[in-house]
């Protein structure tokens, strides 16, 4: 980490007090030793770097495609934070906030069948987790949905987050993904769209749901915002891929685990939204994390700093 950036740089005592906790954390991820040592130094240097620079109480955004990582260094920030400086720390998921497969269902009768697929705006209860946001900002105690990837359905329950916290930490493959132009959409850019949305319609609704309300009120009320750059579509498939074959290790072959097949046409669904947050929120991100083919954090760029 020679060529980090200096706001990023590591506080030697924020990482002598998380460091064991970290290793730990990443040995129960069943993480190996190498990717443990690759992955806990940027993780401290996030942490270092939002204690610097976050009010209290604050929402912290973080994106980036599927199979990025996102979710592990949201857990590992908690980790951080928590041990370092005995923050309290909720972590909210936007997959969480997926509509429910009896909702998907309609939509897709209603609006547009790829609709049924969960995943790109328009497939989120954004209205609830902005209320949640809210209440984690005011200090209430809130009640929040999980989902269910196994069986692509929301779980039946819900789940308490204790309030006050100190630092909500809101991550998603689509945080923070802003609309395109409306003459972007012309042109199909893969055979999902080509072939089973011709006239548009679908990504028409799409793009215009980012712009919606519902969605802004979260993606821009964000404190700071992290975006964990891909290298392409290409390692996208792979990491998400992997990610599948873990969740068939844990729950079997469920419903919504999917092959290599599914997965290629999975992540087409995502793949307009993922193009133009590559080529837009390096710009506008607070923090950027380049990711290489190896899944490596490889640099950084801090927003105003030129790095």
């Amino acid at each position: 980490m020679s060529d980090w950036p200096d706001a990023l740089r590591v506080n030697p005592e924020i990482e002598a007090a998380a460091r064991s906790a970290l290793e730990t954390t990443c040995e129960r991820m069943r993480l190996s030793a190498e990717e443990t040592a690759a992955l806990v130094p940027p993780v401290l240097g996030l942490a270092s770097w939002l204690v610097q620079v976050l009010p209290k109480p604050a929402v912290v955004g973080l994106a980036g495609s599927q199979g990025s990582g996102k979710s592990t260094i949201a857990e590992l920030l908690e980790v951080t934070l928590t041990e370092a400086q005995s923050l309290c720390v909720a972590r909210l998921s936007i997959d969480d906030f997926y509509l429910t497969r009896a909702e998907r269902v309609a939509l897709g009768r209603d609006v547009h069948p790829l609709l049924q697929t969960r995943g790109v705006a328009g497939t989120h209860e954004m209205t609830l987790m902005g209320e949640v946001i809210d209440g984690l900002r005011h200090g209430d105690t809130v009640s929040t949905p999980r989902f269910d990837k196994a069986v692509d359905d929301r779980q039946p329950d819900f789940e308490h987050i204790q309030g006050p916290v100190d630092v909500v930490i809101v991550e998603g493959w689509c945080v923070g993904a802003r609309p395109e132009s409306e003459a972007t959409l012309a042109d199909p850019i893969n055979v999902l769209e080509s072939g089973e949305d011709p006239d548009g319609a679908w990504r028409a609704h799409v793009n215009a749901r980012l712009q919606d309300d519902d969605y802004r009120r979260v993606f821009d009320g964000f404190d700071r915002f992290i975006f964990l750059q891909v290298p392409g579509m290409d390692a996208v498939f792979n990491w998400r891929l992997r990610q599948e074959d873990m969740l068939r290790a844990t729950a079997g072959d469920k419903s919504g685990v999917m092959d290599a097949d599914g997965v290629r046409r999975f992540i087409m669904h995502y793949e307009r939204t993922t193009r133009n947050m590559l080529a837009e929120l390096p710009d506008v991100a607070d923090v950027v994390l380049r990711l290489n083919d190896s899944h490596e954090i490889e640099s950084a760029g801090v927003l105003g700093t030129g790095a």
